[in-house]
């Protein structure tokens, strides 16, 4: 029996879903995929376990998946597999839009999605074939890169199998933990933000299993205590389909809470929020972004102010939680934005929230804007994480961008605010904040050499993008 190993390698730094391990599904479902065709098959998220290069070396074949900060770990992963003699087949995101910088670490590149040109590569592997047809492929042939034509996106989602998480590697050592079952339900985005490589990935049209689909594979996780993630980038993309599934969930009447992905516009249509918390919604995760009109206008968001202050209203009176993120270091934003930011994410009374710094991620259009413009300071690809500055903004320097993202977690996770929700008994909330207070700590101790060098960029006091941080005193008056 022929075996595959595929691995997800571990982010290099913390944020604040460390201690919350969920693994991506592609690894997965490409796992349950060859288990099928007979192969054996072991999936290693290093968040949960690390990689056992023994175990590896009984391996026919590896498979990486990696996204933008992922991407050294994963290349030093592939380097090391190969040096065993063991081909290499890399994809996820990151070297979906770089293939040439993979095939200096790996055989061969999946471009895009992968259940269809893994089966033709399996193929054609199996027979002995040559890779000249396979689709999505990318490879050297003497010498040379040749990247194989892309297939259309896959219209079918039924056609994907349920993900088979018993091929999941565990840590034997580990205290017994239950992390959300992740569970996607659609794929691509029409919204094409200029910083998000979704639609690189996954195209602007959205596509949808059907909700008899989907309800067959709840039903396997229907136990009390689960929790299920909605992966979708947005959930209630068509508000019809949506209140669809929710309707069919209700009356199956699931013992488990679940979390998912939402616009700031699901709050339109209170229907629509009545029933996502009927079938069970915990906690939404809502990509307010900015409070700025112009940043909005900038990234193409394709909502306004108005949008986010009536959503945080709505779906609170409704009993939902809200994890807000927010991202600071478009070239609209200046000091003054940020501390309306601040305001607006304590105002609003979010249980949560990550306060992320603009990273310009290979695949978006504002990746090709810094590039363009050579504004670049940094190409460490583990620093790609929304949690450290790597261009140069327009109004800040980068240590006072980096400063400005530091400053907002410090805040709005400060004793103050902690003990606000403690007396509301928002029990999640205070865990969240302990733990996020903690974090922060810890990230600043580990990232002093980072910090210090950034702090040696910032310019001469006078220039355009310095940045009086006295203002932080005036904050809460």
């Amino acid at each position: 029996m022929p075996k595959i190993v595929f691995i997800e390698p571990q982010a290099p730094n913390l944020h604040i879903f460390s201690q919350f391990p969920l693994p991506r599904l592609g690894a997965l479902i490409l796992g349950t995929m060859m288990k099928a065709r007979g192969w054996e098959v072991e999936v290693y998220v290093e968040d949960i376990r690390k990689v056992d290069f023994e175990d590896i070396a009984e391996a026919d074949l590896v498979g990486i998946s990696t996204i933008t900060s992922t991407a050294p770990r994963a290349y030093a992963i592939a380097d090391r597999v190969r040096g065993m003699g063991i081909p290499v087949l890399m994809g996820g995101p990151h070297v979906t839009f770089l293939a040439e910088e993979a095939l200096e670490h790996a055989d061969y590149v999946v471009r895009g999605e992968g259940e269809k040109a893994l089966a033709a590569f399996i193929d054609a592997w199996e027979g002995g074939r040559d890779f000249a047809d396979i689709p999505n492929l990318s490879r050297k042939v003497d010498g040379q890169v040749v990247h194989s034509p892309m297939l259309p996106q896959e219209k079918d989602l039924d056609a994907v199998p349920y993900p088979d998480f018993s091929l999941l590697k565990r840590d034997p050592t580990r205290r017994k933990f239950h992390p959300p079952i992740p569970v996607q339900t659609s794929r691509g985005c029409p919204f094409d933000c200029s910083f998000c490589s979704v639609t690189g990935m996954f195209g602007k049209k959205y596509r949808f299993r059907s909700t008899e689909n989907i309800i067959g594979e709840l039903r396997r996780y229907d136990r009390r205590g689960n929790s299920i993630f909605f992966y979708d980038d947005n959930f209630t993309a068509n508000r019809e389909r949506t209140k669809e599934l929710l309707q069919a969930m209700i009356r199956e009447r699931f013992k488990f809470q679940w979390t998912t992905q939402v616009r700031a516009d699901v709050a339109r249509d209170i229907e629509l929020v009545r029933l996502m918390k009927k079938a069970g919604c915990h906690t939404v995760y809502i990509g307010f972004e900015s409070v700025n009109p112009r940043s909005l206008d900038a990234m193409k968001k394709k909502q306004t102010v108005a949008d986010l202050v009536h959503a945080a209203k709505v779906l609170r009176k409704n009993g939902i939680h809200i994890h807000g993120m927010f991202v600071l270091g478009f070239d609209e934003d200046d000091w003054e934005s940020v501390k309306k930011m601040l305001r607006f994410a304590k105002k609003a009374k979010l249980s949560t929230t990550q306060f992320l710094i603009l990273t310009p991620l290979p695949g978006s259009e504002f990746y090709e804007k810094m590039e363009s413009e050579h504004r670049l300071k940094f190409h460490d690809w583990a620093l790609y994480d929304a949690h450290h500055v790597v261009f140069q903004p327009a109004r800040f320097s980068l240590f006072d961008l980096q400063r400005a993202q530091m400053f907002c977690h410090r805040h709005f996770y400060s004793l103050k605010q902690t003990v606000g929700k403690l007396l509301a008994r928002e029990w999640i909330s205070v865990a969240v904040a302990h733990y996020a207070r903690r974090l922060n700590r810890t990230w600043t101790k580990r990232n002093r050499t980072f910090l210090r060098v950034v702090e040696l960029l910032k310019p001469r006091p006078g220039s355009r993008v310095s940045v009086d941080y006295r203002e932080e005193v005036k904050l809460d008056r």
